[in-house]
């Protein structure tokens, strides 16, 4: 490639590594925040953000980037500032100090500093396209700098009502934050509805509950945020985790579901933080094909490839080899590659 298309490849690999940071940033923060309006603009952004990623993807592709330019990392090591914004201050979201409305509060103003970095992104990138005669990229660039900037008004528009919350709360003595109608809150509740039954059923309910909550788009890796951002050794999916090297641990990696890597994530920043670790562990981390394929078995997936398309399958490949790399799932997804 050309030096022009080289650094349109650069740009927007910066961007879309910012986009998939800010995602885990936002599901984190739905599952600390009560409903409300504030709650309704992050999910709803949430849809937004991960459409913007795919977005970028396909232009990436369409530039002749490949998915394999992704797959690499080049764009988390060019985008260490947006990166650290974003997957370094998740677990802030979930266990920062101060009240509940505070907390609320202090993740809406980190927000705003996240949308304030999303729209000079596109800004360069949009500059960067008229300059190289790239009309297409640049259309894309303004579109998405565009939703940024409704977003950071939604919410630089709602702080005085989160701060009114804080003096109602800490000042006052009210009653303002209710734990049970945030994302997590509401997660137990759907959860502890199957408990009520008898105790066989309760459990088969229970587990069941759990794996549809999964499905929900990016509860998966919220919830173990919260985990490991409180967890034990113990509570990971690596046995003897604090007596394993680095090495050690990136080898078991692969095997670990989303939801598995948020809280071995969590839990490494919070104690050896070490690079190597979480290095690996931001490689891995990342959309599944589909929600709820990380709870599915090697047959349910080989049974959902066979409905699905070229793009689908290609998807389940790349991610499959970085994962558990299951032969079975492999030559599915080549034979539906071959057949769509």
């Amino acid at each position: 490639m050309d030096t022009a298309s080289n650094k349109l490849i650069q740009y927007l690999t910066e961007a879309h590594a910012l986009e998939q940071g800010l995602t885990r940033e936002l599901q984190a923060q739905i599952l600390v925040t009560p409903s409300g309006r504030y709650r309704s603009a992050l999910e709803s952004h949430h849809d937004q953000t991960r459409e913007q990623a795919r977005r970028l993807r396909e232009r990436l592709d369409e530039l002749g980037a490949g998915r394999s330019l992704l797959k690499t990392g080049l764009g988390l090591a060019q985008n260490v500032a947006g990166q650290a914004l974003a997957v370094g201050r998740t677990p802030l979201a979930l266990v920062r100090g101060g009240s509940a409305e505070e907390k609320v509060l202090k993740n809406a103003k980190d927000s705003c500093v996240a949308e304030a970095l999303e729209i000079a992104t596109y800004e360069a990138l949009e500059r960067l396209a008229e300059r190289l005669d790239d009309k297409k990229t640049a259309r894309l660039a303004a579109q998405l700098r565009d939703q940024e900037q409704k977003m950071l008004d939604t919410v630089r528009g709602l702080l005085p009502e989160l701060t009114d919350a804080v003096v109602d709360s800490e000042v006052h003595g009210k009653e303002v934050y209710d734990p049970a109608e945030t994302g997590a809150g509401q997660l137990v509740r759907e959860a502890g509805r199957g408990a009520r039954k008898s105790t066989q059923r309760a459990s088969q309910r229970a587990k069941g509950t759990a794996r549809q909550a999964r499905r929900v788009p990016g509860v998966a890796q919220a919830e173990g945020e919260v985990r490991g951002a409180v967890a034990s050794a113990d509570d990971l999916a690596i046995a003897d985790y604090d007596s394993l090297t680095a090495e050690q641990i990136n080898e078991r990696l692969g095997d670990l579901s989303q939801m598995e890597l948020a809280k071995v994530d969590g839990y490494e920043r919070r104690n050896q933080d070490r690079t190597t670790v979480t290095g690996r562990v931001s490689s891995l981390r990342g959309d599944e094909p589909w929600t709820g394929y990380d709870e599915m078995n090697a047959d349910e997936i080989t049974k959902r490839l066979s409905d699905g398309d070229d793009d689908q399958a290609r998807e389940v490949r790349e991610y499959e080899q970085r994962h558990k790399n299951r032969s079975g799932v492999l030559q599915a997804a080549e034979r539906q590659a071959v057949t769509a």
